[in-house]
């Protein structure tokens, strides 16, 4: 059977489906004879969606790091405009 599913085969033997997915890796699923889906266990979905960094550590390596930017408030009123 390998790890090629007809659509058909993988909605009688999904049980079957999730349990090789868990032990043998990816299934992939066909549709009308072509790659539709992949089945893959959870543990591999949440690698492949776990950020590559904190966000701290993306900051960090900015190239705007090192930059002392004045982030204080303009206190002056605000200028009038004409609706």
């Amino acid at each position: 059977m390998g790890n090629v599913w007809q659509l058909q085969e993988a909605k009688n033997k999904f049980s079957n489906l999730v349990d090789k997915a868990h032990h043998e890796g990816p299934q992939v699923v066909t549709k009308h004879g072509k790659e539709s889906v992949v089945i893959i266990a959870i543990e591999d979905y949440q690698k492949l969606n776990k950020p590559k960094s904190d966000l701290i550590s993306f900051f960090n390596k900015s190239p705007l790091s090192g930059i002392n930017l004045d982030l204080t408030r303009d206190k002056s009123s605000s200028r009038d405009i004409e609706l």
